[in-house]
Parts: structure tokens; sequence; C-alpha cells
């Protein structure tokens, strides 16, 4: 009741596709991490640079602990680097914190996108414990007690739990949009040469993989779900 080999038939290639992107990524920011930038800014300059330029005074730079653990915080207005990234005058690096710095850009415009995102956090941090327990509650409810009860948990359960699934999509233009702001930023202010975008372009292109990777396995287990209950009818 508990173990269904057909799961793997929908969430293997979101997997398969999951850890090469994060092979693809690291490899990419390893390589890049070794090509210094022609101005020698570090991360954590290149994104001070970016937030004074366009007025974000009020955002933060900090350093956190982590490999690739960059992240902005539009709360805290805070934009937190890892410290491969905030301390290295690196392609890699420039490109990762402009990327950053494409969300406090998002953030302080209202981007419709991002909002959505951080309405939905809430939700998603519950959906994904709460929804596949649902999940087997039906399955056991239609096994032992009776098939309305079940289908009703299932229902919910699966209605729950595509939350995350949801999620994972709207990562994507969020993702998508905040990497296009960062080229356009690193060349507008001058912070970067256009031969040195090609790295920069690799860099936050494999990453993008990671994104893509997270959702497809998210849509995947939701339609194993839908399958697994039209099964059980």
């Amino acid at each position: 009741m508990f173990f269904d080999p057909f799961y793997f038939l929908f969430a293997i290639p979101g997997m398969l596709l999951g850890f090469w992107a994060q092979n693809k990524v690291k490899s990419t920011f390893n390589k890049y991490a070794k090509v210094r930038t022609s101005r020698n800014m570090t991360g954590a300059q290149v994104a001070r640079a970016l937030l004074d330029a366009y007025g974000l005074h009020n955002v933060n730079v900090e350093r956190v602990a982590g490999q690739l653990s960059d992240h902005y915080d539009p709360r805290g207005k805070v934009l937190r680097l890892s410290e491969s990234v905030h301390d290295s005058p690196s392609v890699a690096a420039a490109g990762v914190a402009a990327h950053e710095m494409g969300h406090a850009l998002q953030d302080a415009e209202g981007y419709s996108m991002l909002r959505l995102r951080g309405a939905m956090v809430p939700a998603v941090k519950a959906s994904g414990a709460l929804g596949p327990i649902m999940m087997m509650a039906g399955f056991a409810a239609s096994s032992f007690i009776g098939g309305n009860i079940g289908m009703l948990l299932m229902y919910v359960g699966i209605a729950v739990f595509a939350m995350s699934a949801v999620f994972a999509v709207v990562t994507l233009p969020v993702e998508f949009d905040a990497s296009k702001r960062a080229k356009k930023l690193l060349l507008a202010e001058g912070i970067m040469e256009k031969d040195e975008i090609k790295g920069v372009d690799k860099v936050l292109d494999a990453a993008a993989w990671t994104y893509m990777a997270a959702a497809i396995q998210a849509v995947g287990t939701v339609i194993y779900y839908i399958w697994r209950m039209n099964r059980r009818r």
C-alpha cells in the first residue's frame, strides 16, 4: 500500500534531469569561479553597486554559509550570498550576485509572479507534508471503510499536494526573469564586458535547469497520484 513501483515511471524523468542539472550547475559554476572579471569586483561589491544604482539602498548584502545558498529575502530586504559568491571576484560570482539583485528589483517593482510565489509559501510548506498523508489515508479508507470517503480524501490530498507543483511552475518565470535582468544590469552598469557575459549566460542557464527539473518532478508526482486514484476507482 505504501510502495508502488509505478511511481518511478512518473518520477524518474524529473529525478534524472535533477541529477544532471545539479551536476551541470556545479561544474559550470566551478569553471567560471576560476575566471576573474575585468573589474575585479567581488560578488558582494557587484550586488551593492547594482542595488545602489537602482536606489535600493535599504537592501542589505550579507554573507551566508553553504554552497550556492544564495537567495533574496523579500521580507527582511536582505540579499544573502554564499561565501564562494560574496568574496569572489569571478564571472560566476558576479552572475549569481546580479541574479539575486534581479529578485530585489522584482520586489521593488512589485513583480506579480514574485508576489504570487511569496503568497503561496505558507500553503506550500503545509502541502508538502499534508498532501501525501491525505493520499495514503484515502487509499487506506477506500480499502477498509468505504469508497466514497476514500475518494474524497484522495481528491483533497491531490488538491493539497498540487500546490507544490503550482509553486514550482510559478517559480520558473520568476527565476528566468531574474536571470534576464541580471545580464542586462551587468552590461548597463559597465560591470562586465560583452565577452564576459557569455560565462554568466552559461552559469545562469545551468541553474535554470534545476528549476525546470523541480517543476517536472512535482508535476509528474501529481499526475501519478491522479493516475493511481483512477486505478482505485
